[in-house]
Formats: C-alpha cells, structure tokens, sequence
C-alpha cells in the first residue's frame, strides 16, 4: 500500500511522517511507572533485608531472601518500563513490566492482610496502601494493552506469573502467620541448702543457698526477669479438729490450697530475696548458671520452716530480637533523673524498671504493627511482674493486646520452691 496515495489513506493531523503519540500521557504513566516501581523495590529491600542476614531460623531467613530476590525482579522491571514506555525496542519488556506490577500487587496486599490483625497505625501504611493502589491502576493498565503479547506464548506466561506470584503471597503469609512451636520448653531449676554454720560472735546462723538453672529444652531464650527469695514461716499449733476448716483459712491466707492440721495462722517474713541471673542476658541449648549465697537466720527465731522460691521469666529467641543493650539497664522508679521512668515512692514504693525494644523475627510484623516493648519490674518486696506490648512508660496497657503479644513472643515462667525445716538447720549448725 501506498501511504502517500490520497486514493487509498487520508490523513488527519499530518502526514506520514508524523508519528500519532500523546507525549504528555506516555511521559505521565512513565513517571508515575518508574515511581512506584522504584518505591516498591525500596520497600522490599527494608523488609527483606534484616531477614535474610539476621533472622534466627533458617525459614525466616529464606522468607527474607525471597523478598529481596522479588527487589531485585522490580529493580529489572525499573528498567523495562523505561522501554517499554518508550521505544519498545524490546518485545519482552512488557513482560518484565507486568512481573513487576503483579509482584508489587501481592507483596502490598500480604502486607494490607497482615495489618488487619491488629489494625495499628504505623508510617509504613503511608507507604504500602499507596502503594497497593498503584499496583492495581499498573496492573489494569498493562492488562488493557496487553503487556505480554511481546513473548511467546503470551498466555502461558501470563498464567505462569499470577500462578508464581500466588504462590509466593501464600508462603510468605504462612511464613509470616505461623509461630514455631515444635521445639519443647524445658527448664531445670534447683535450689539446695548447704550445711548450716553457726556464727561464733553472733548469735546467727549462716545457711548456704545454692541456685542453679540449665536450658533442657530444644530453643535458646532470653531471659527478662527473675527473682529468688527466702522465707521464713511462722505457725501457731493446732489441735487438729476440723480439717476441712483448716483448709478452708489455708486458702482464706492465700497458700493455694495447702492445708496443715496441726499448724494454723501461717505467716511468712522475708529473710532474703534477689535478682538470680542478669536481665536481658540470653540462656542458649544446654547451658547451665549456678550461684551460691549465704543468708542468716537467729538462734531464736520462730520459724518453723524456710522455704526458698526461684523464678525466671523467659522470651524465645527464634520468636523475636531483644534489644539487649538497653534493656540490660535497670532504671529506679524513686529517682527523677530516669525521666519517663520516674514513678512517686508513695505509689510505687522501691522498683527496679528493665526496658527495651523487640522485633520480631519476620519483619513483615514489624512493619505493620507499633513498636513492641519487654518490660520487667522487679522489687525486693514483691513477685517480679513482665510485659510486652507496645507501652513506653505512656499512656495504659492494652490488656488484651498484652496477651497476644506475650503469646506471640513466646513469654512464660517457670517456678521452684525448696522448704526444709529450721530444726534441721539449727541441729546442724550445733550439733
């Protein structure tokens, strides 16, 4: 065909050697392409990469990877749309394009799906919602114009990347959603007297107290709290009548149902009490802590028993990363100096505050949650108490959020108790 024969074209606006372009259009979807395409791959490198180099289990670490290697197919696609917005002188380019988008499309929607769990405000959903929308108007775009019609065997490629892409969304949501939980928690806590001492100035005896504790279990944690304290118990004589009403006071008193027939009225006085392993410190497969102290107790005292209570409150490792440096410092509620920290010694009596920020082991959590904080309290006067959600020594604890996350990181606690009667310590202090 002749293009310069009026008989066979007319033209309209120009001739044959005017070429039929919008420039104001192309350049506008070339920028708005090219834009959120490379906020896309920017996006991914942050979730990606504390993954793939610091994940603690090898799933996390691969989750990381895959998102760096989709990076990395964007950061391509970057490059086609250039091309393909342009002078299309390759055919795959929209191809390329498409991968991209539909890439973007799902990583931005894992992401919308994850949020809804908890539907926190974090800057990141100023981020991935535009960025969701985006990949919606790129995908319809490319779809309208047929992107893969370039390659060969167009629909089986197209088919091939929403397959891949799909795929991904449900491993990665898995990887995301599930919590390990295989390995079994297992603690060995002891607590042992040694052979009592009489002091020969003093009308005193000095007891030897051994703690140990060893991981037994198949996970490292870290430990966040916990506390050792030796009691003493004072008990008037019964006779031994009623023992269902002896049992019934037991609870009144708050001894978790223990009941005594012959003892009654029982009091417990703090000898001794004491943090027992270092907060913030970790306790790895296998490994064993050990401390020995020596508390006294009067010649003539009322006791009738000692009993020693250790506790330690654990975090699982392959659940989250602590951050060990800040959390390791101990913050006193009664001086003004610690800022936030500050609390009224009315109010709070004496407290020792332990605070410190955790990730989570898939950084697609972090992302679309607030910051979550360990928190952990301890007093020579009370049961050490733990926390993790997102207070900041600001505002209130969100009791039930509370409980999520401290599921969610794996905290529990685990007990020992050890009673031996004062009899025994003062026959072997004078004997």
């Amino acid at each position: 065909m002749d293009l310069e024969d009026p008989a066979s074209v007319r033209w309209r606006g120009g001739d044959s050697g005017t070429w039929p372009d919008r420039a104001w259009r192309r350049h506008t979807v070339l920028v708005l392409m090219t834009t959120g395409m490379l906020a896309s791959v920017i996006l991914n490198i942050v979730i990606g990469w504390p993954d793939a180099i610091g994940a603690l289990t090898f799933a996390q670490r691969i989750s990381g990877s895959l998102i760096l290697v989709s990076g990395v197919v964007q950061g391509v696609a970057v490059l086609a749309v250039l091309d393909y917005e342009g002078t299309r002188r390759y055919k795959s380019s929209g191809a390329v394009v498409l991968l991209g988008v539909v890439i973007a499309a799902a990583t931005e929607g894992l992401l919308l799906f994850v949020w809804f769990d908890e539907k926190e405000y974090t800057p990141y959903l100023l981020v991935f919602m535009p960025l969701l929308g985006w990949s919606l108007w790129a995908l319809w775009l490319l779809v309208r114009e047929r992107a893969w019609q370039g390659i060969p065997i167009p629909r089986t490629f197209a088919a091939g990347v929403v397959v891949t892409a799909l795929m991904t969304a449900v491993s990665l949501a898995y990887s995301t959603m599930y919590q390990p939980a295989a390995a079994p928690m297992h603690f060995i806590l002891k607590a042992e007297f040694g052979e009592a001492r009489a002091d020969h100035r003093n009308p005193l005896v000095h007891v030897p107290l051994k703690l140990y504790m060893k991981n037994a279990g198949g996970i490292p944690v870290y430990i966040i709290n916990d506390d050792y304290a030796v009691y003493g118990r004072v008990s008037e004589y019964s006779d031994g009548g009623d023992r269902l009403e002896g049992w019934r006071r037991s609870l009144d008193e708050g001894n978790e149902g223990e009941a005594e027939r012959y003892v009654g009225q029982l009091e417990f006085t703090t000898i001794s009490s004491g943090q027992f392993y270092r907060p913030g410190d970790s306790l790895d497969v296998g490994q064993e802590y050990s401390m020995e102290r020596v508390f006294q107790i009067p010649v003539g005292a009322e006791f009738d028993t000692v009993n020693v209570f250790l506790q330690i409150t654990y975090m699982r490792k392959d659940r989250g990363k602590l951050d060990v440096a800040k959390f390791r410092r101990a913050h006193r509620s009664w001086d003004k100096g610690e800022g936030r920290y500050y609390c009224l010694p009315r109010k709070c009596g004496e407290e020792l505050y332990y605070h410190g920020r955790v990730r989570h082991n898939n950084n697609f959590v972090n992302v679309t949650r607030k910051p979550r904080y360990v928190t952990a309290v301890w007093s020579p006067r009370e049961r050490p108490l733990y926390s993790i959600s997102s207070f900041h020594f600001k505002g209130m604890v969100d009791r039930a959020k509370e409980r999520r996350d401290v599921d969610r990181y794996g905290a529990s606690t685990t007990y020992a108790d050890i009673e031996v009667p004062v009899a025994t310590l003062l026959g072997e202090a004078t004997g």
